[in-house]
C-alpha cells in the first residue's frame, strides 16, 4: 500500500489548536541518513541505551500491519536516550528493516554506515553518526511507552516524517 501525501507542516497547521496531548512534535534535532523520504506508519518501540540487541530483534520481525485498506510499514522508535557514543542501528539491521517490509526509522541516538544505510532503500532518521557499534549485552525493551527528547511516543501511536521534521499522533491523521 503506497502511503498518502502529507506535509508535516501542514499537518502540524491543523493540528495547532490540539491541547490534549494527542499531537506531538519532535524536537528539529533529528537527520537523514538512509533514503530521505516522506514516511508514516504506525509505531513500534524499543529502549535502547547503547545496546542493539532488542533493535536488532525488531528489524528482523515483520515490519508492517494488515489493515482492511491493505499492508502498512510501521515505523520503529527507538529511545537510545540521545547517547552519541555508540551507534543503535547501521547498514545490516537497516537493511534487515527494509526487507522485512518497515517504513522508517528514528533512533534517538547516533548511527553508522552512511553508505550502507542510504543503499539500504529505507528512511533512517537520527542524531549523529557514530563509527562504533554498540555493545551485545542483550538489554533493553520492546514495545513500551517511551520518551524521544521529552515527547512521549508510544506503541500504537502514528508517526509522520519529512524534510521539515516529525510528528506524532494517538490516532491516525490521514
Amino acid at each position: 500500500m503506497t502511503a498518502k501525501p502529507f506535509a508535516t507542516c501542514d499537518l502540524c497547521d491543523a493540528h495547532e489548536e490540539d491541547t490534549s496531548g494527542a499531537f506531538r512534535v519532535l524536537a528539529p534535532m533529528f537527520r537523514d541518513f538512509g533514503l530521505a523520504a516522506r514516511f508514516s506508519g504506525p509505531v513500534a518501540t524499543v529502549r535502547a541505551i547503547e545496546d542493539n540487541s532488542r533493535v536488532r530483534e525488531a528489524v528482523n520481525s515483520p515490519g508492517f500491519v494488515d489493515t482492511p485498506s491493505g499492508r502498512v510499514g510501521r515505523v520503529l522508535v527507538v529511545e537510545g536516550g540521545g547517547s552519541l557514543r555508540r551507534a543503535l542501528v547501521g547498514g545490516n539491521l537497516a537493511a534487515a528493516a527494509a526487507k522485512n517490509g518497515w517504513a522508517g526509522i528514528v533512533v534517538d541516538g547516533a548511527v553508522r554506515d552512511l553508505a550502507e544505510l542510504q543503499a539500504a532503500g529505507i528512511p533512517v532518521k537520527a542524531l549523529a553518526l557514530m563509527p562504533l557499534r554498540s555493545v551485545k549485552r542483550g538489554e533493553g525493551q520492546r514495545d513500551i511507552a517511551i520518551e524521544i527528547q521529552g515527547v512521549p511516543v508510544r506503541p500504537g501511536d502514528w508517526l509522520y516524517a519529512d524534510e521539515d521534521g516529525i510528528v506524532v499522533s494517538a490516532t491516525p491523521l490521514l
